[in-house]
C-alpha cells in the first residue's frame, strides 16, 4: 500500500518527502542540541568530567549544525547564502577552541574560551536572524539588531571570562584537565 502511494504520488508530482525540509528539521535539532549543549558546558564546573562531555556534545553537534547549514545554503543560495558564512565563520571558531585544547597550545585556555564562546555567538546569530522576529520583546528591535547583538553582547564577556581564568596557578587547580 505504501509503496502504491508513493507511486502514486510520484507520477502525479506531489512531493512524498521534501528532502530540504528533512534536512532543515535535522538543522534545527542539531542547533537546540548545540545551543542547549553549550549553555551547559559553560554552566558545569570546569572540570574533566562534565564540562569535557558537554563540550564533546557540543562540537560534535556543532560540526553536524555546520554540515546541514552548508547543504542548506547551497540548496537555496539565492535566499539563505549567509547561512553559509555564519557556518563556516562559526565552526572555524568552534575547531580554533577545540583544537587548542586538545592540542595543548601555549595559553590554550584564552583560545579555547574565545573560540568556544565565539562559536557560541555565532550560533545565537544564526538563530536570531532566523527567527528573532518572533521572540517576544526581541521582535520589537530591527531586523539588523539580530546581526549584531549577540557580538555585542558577547564579545565584553568573552573578555571577562578570559580575563577571570588567565593563566595562574589557582586558575590550573580549577581545572584540572
Amino acid at each position: 500500500m505504501l509503496a502504491e502511494d508513493i507511486k502514486e504520488k510520484g507520477i502525479k508530482g506531489e512531493s512524498v518527502l521534501d528532502l530540504f525540509e528533512v534536512i532543515l528539521s535535522i538543522h534545527i535539532g542539531l542547533g537546540m542540541i548545540c545551543l542547549l549543549s553549550g549553555a551547559v558546558s559553560m554552566l558545569v564546573p570546569k572540570t574533566k568530567g562534565g564540562h569535557t562531555k558537554w563540550g564533546e556534545v557540543y562540537h560534535g553537534a556543532y560540526a553536524a549544525l555546520a554540515a546541514t547549514a552548508i547543504i542548506l545554503a547551497i540548496w537555496k543560495w539565492n535566499e539563505i547564502a549567509y547561512l553559509f558564512y555564519i557556518a563556516v565563520f562559526s565552526y572555524g571558531l568552534a575547531i580554533y577552541g577545540y583544537a587548542s585544547r586538545k592540542q595543548k597550545w601555549k595559553s590554550w585556555l584564552q583560545h579555547h574560551i574565545r573560540g568556544m564562546l565565539g562559536s557560541y555567538i555565532g550560533a545565537v546569530t544564526a538563530l536570531l536572524v532566523n527567527i528573532g522576529d518572533s521572540i517576544p520583546l526581541l521582535n520589537k528591535l530591527p531586523d539588523l539588531s539580530y546581526w549584531f547583538l549577540p557580538t555585542i553582547i558577547g564579545s565584553p564577556l568573552i573578555y571577562i571570562v578570559a580575563r577571570r581564568y588567565r593563566k595562574t596557578s589557582s586558575v590550573l587547580k580549577k581545572i584540572p584537565y
